[in-house]
């Protein structure tokens, strides 16, 4: 019998723990639930879309102005839309008050909890948060 390849298949999304920036401690909501926001994931169509979108913008730029060089503010903007895009939700947290597609946009645009834009776009890139071990690896370990 041969290894079925198709039993690593991706999971569409994946909940991405965020941690304190100072001290590293996994974060937790007042009753104890963990501070988690749900992002699709690189075997997705939302992230592919949100992966060409943001390609495109490059090319379009390039067209524009000959250069893809991007000023602080481009960067922000373009990691901005790409994670907007990718999330599905925040958990058991919210962006001054609110939790939906107005407010992700906003919390990602604000520079002063970058590290929330950085664990995410991390987390996403990792194929690993998003399979599980195969039983044949996982009983070899």
């Amino acid at each position: 019998m041969t290894f079925d390849i198709s039993k690593l298949a991706a999971a569409e999304t994946t909940d991405v723990h965020l941690r304190d920036p100072g001290t590293d401690d996994l974060l937790h909501d007042e009753n104890g639930k963990p501070v988690t926001v749900t992002v699709y994931g690189p075997g997705s169509k939302p992230y592919a879309k949100a992966r060409s979108a943001a390609e495109n913008r490059a090319i379009d730029k390039f067209k524009r102005k000959g250069k893809t060089d991007q000023t602080p503010e481009e960067k922000l903007e373009n990691t901005v839309a790409f994670l907007s895009a990718c999330t599905v939700s925040l958990n058991n947290f919210d962006y001054k008050g609110a939790s939906d597609a107005a407010a992700i946009k906003a919390m990602y645009g604000d520079r002063t909890i970058g590290f929330i834009n950085d664990q995410v776009d991390k987390a996403m890139g990792d194929w690993a948060n998003f399979t599980k071990p195969s039983e044949t690896a996982s009983a070899s370990s």
